[in-house]
């Protein structure tokens, strides 16, 4: 299980051939006046092809990338690839960060440098930490195996302890980060000094609940149920027949993106979504998918996490101190659901952010990263 640095570099004609594709863009037609509501615009997805084809400089964000550590490794016989960033304070705390679908590891080049040099944005250097921030395998530069999220948190587990060398360390996240380091919680509770997530799961509507759901737990549960009814189809694809949506997102990039962008996108308008992240960001994470072909095997993630054998201590509440950070343009979860679902230590109301609280408000995330983690201290 050696450790050998990496660079990305993308061949040139891997993004000639991407230009190439956009600018062959076989376009369908759409209900004039549709907006959003039948799924990603037409409109909105002809100007963001063009700025991708004409406009948008790969080359300067794979050199931003770059300034990161980045290392693969295999672990457990799987490819893995993974930024390592050292903390600059006098103890720096490993950090564990895990992304979820559709983003990637870029969901957190905001906040490493804020978590691993918190002086030089006029922070205290004792809330330093040392970060690892893994693509998922199947997504990103890690190889395209897919694996449901208990044998993701044995594989990361591994990798922070007897790769990596750390006897313990903290494990953040969001969406499909929340259901792995919940997953490492329960499997792994030696290994984790505590958890940060930005979501708690869901309510299903299958459990009895003891005690019964509060009123706030029921609103939340509502909002969830109609929801998935609305906006789940994808999860229901990506769940059932993978490799189908794989080939038309892997051929065509104008469809990987307007994938993406209508989940994206759900609950907003794309004005907002803009406001929350720049075009080029966007297409940053997109761009991801594409070069590295990584798009089918991250839909296999969600198939893998369907078929799973669920192990004995599933749905069990973890031990290992948790904070649960809530952002207002995300799903309505109160406190009583977090309580229930960890051990809650922590828990904060943010006043903006969304689902990818890490990339849309880094400042938010890393100072409730810090806090959370110096009160374990005291």
């Amino acid at each position: 299980m050696s450790i050998q640095s990496f660079k990305i570099a993308i061949p040139q004609a891997t993004l000639d051939d991407l230009r190439e594709r956009l600018a062959r863009t076989r376009w369908p037609d759409e209900v004039e006046g549709a907006g959003w509501e039948y799924g990603t615009n037409l409109q909105y997805m002809k100007e963001l092809a063009d700025y991708w084809q004409d406009t948008y400089d790969w080359r300067k964000h794979e050199a931003e990338l770059n300034t990161f550590a980045h290392f693969k490794a295999e672990v457990d016989g799987v490819g893995i690839h993974f930024i390592h960033e050292r903390g600059k304070g006098p103890n720096p705390t490993p950090l564990l960060l895990l992304h979820g679908w559709p983003d990637s590891f870029y969901r957190f080049h905001k906040a490493i440098p804020i978590l691993t040099d918190p002086a030089r944005f006029g922070g205290d250097p004792n809330t330093s930490f040392e970060v690892i921030v893994p693509s998922i395998p199947g997504t990103g530069f890690s190889e395209r195996k897919a694996m449901n999220n208990d044998a993701l948190a044995d594989l990361f587990a591994t990798l922070m302890t007897e790769v990596l060398g750390y006897q313990k360390f903290v494990s953040a996240g969001g969406d499909g980060g929340t259901l792995i380091t919940m997953s490492m919680a329960r499997n792994h509770p030696n290994v984790l000094t505590a958890i940060h997530l930005t979501d708690a799961g869901y309510p299903d509507f299958t459990t009895t609940y003891v005690p019964p759901l509060s009123a706030a737990e029921q609103e939340f549960a509502a909002f969830i149920g109609q929801w998935w009814m609305k906006e789940g189809a994808f999860n229901m694809i990506q769940s059932s027949k993978p490799q189908t949506l794989s080939y038309g997102m892997n051929d065509s990039p104008a469809g990987l993106a307007a994938w993406i962008m209508g989940f994206i996108c759900t609950g907003s308008t794309v004005e907002e979504i803009e406001k929350r992240f720049s075009r080029d960001e966007l297409l940053t994470n997109i761009t991801i998918y594409w070069v590295t072909e990584t798009i089918g095997s991250s839909f296999r993630w969600y198939y893998e996490m369907a078929h799973a054998t669920p192990r004995p201590n599933q749905g069990q509440r973890p031990s290992v101190p948790a904070a649960v950070a809530h952002c207002p343009w995300d799903a309505p979860l109160p406190r009583e659901w977090a309580e229930r679902q960890v051990n809650l230590k922590h828990f904060t109301d943010f006043p903006r952010g969304g689902h990818f609280t890490a990339w849309e408000e880094p400042e938010l995330y890393t100072k409730d990263l810090q806090e959370f983690v110096s009160e374990l201290r005291t």
